[in-house]
């Protein structure tokens, strides 16, 4: 039952909400999240309408207000367009630097080690990019940073 009323959803209100968030976010893939995710919550939360105009409305409400929720978003504060970031040459490794060093540590301590220091990210927003504890994170920047220390000491840096 719950995926022919899903189907039906989809068939009714599909179109409106995707024409809605491309509306107010300007992107086609953003619409299509934020149509989605209307879906879901209507799914996993099912509701009792009173009509089809009062369904109809909350589908909409609920569109808009996931626009305005993803407006504010720190994640669409913080990207850009992957055509803009193409223009922006990723850093060179030079050998004998420490971005050369920083590739040299374990994947794990290389990714917080560059988003921190590199990118500039927080260690409560690495753990949200990375789906990690903030707990976790801050224990690998430490290892990660007596790893680095360790190997640049080994190469006379220090």
């Amino acid at each position: 039952m719950e995926e022919q009323r899903a189907r039906e959803l989809v068939d009714r209100y599909a179109d409106a909400i995707i024409r809605l968030g491309y509306t107010w976010l300007g992107d086609l893939d953003d619409a299509k999240d934020i149509c989605q995710t209307v879906f879901l919550r209507l799914l996993e939360r099912p509701r009792s309408f009173e009509s089809p105009e009062h369904e109809r409305a909350w589908i909409i409400r609920a569109a808009v207000n996931l626009c305005k929720d993803q407006l504010k978003s720190h994640w669409r504060k913080t990207t850009v367009d992957l055509e803009a970031a193409r223009a922006v040459p990723a850093p060179e490794a030079e050998e004998g630097s420490l971005l050369a060093a920083v590739n040299l540590l374990p994947p794990k301590y290389r990714t917080v080690i560059y988003l921190y220091y590199y990118e500039g990210y927080s260690a409560n927003e690495i753990a949200q990019l990375l789906g990690e504890k903030p707990a976790t994170v801050a224990t690998q920047l430490s290892r990660g940073r007596e790893k680095l220390r360790t190997h640049l000491e080994q190469e006379g840096f220090a």
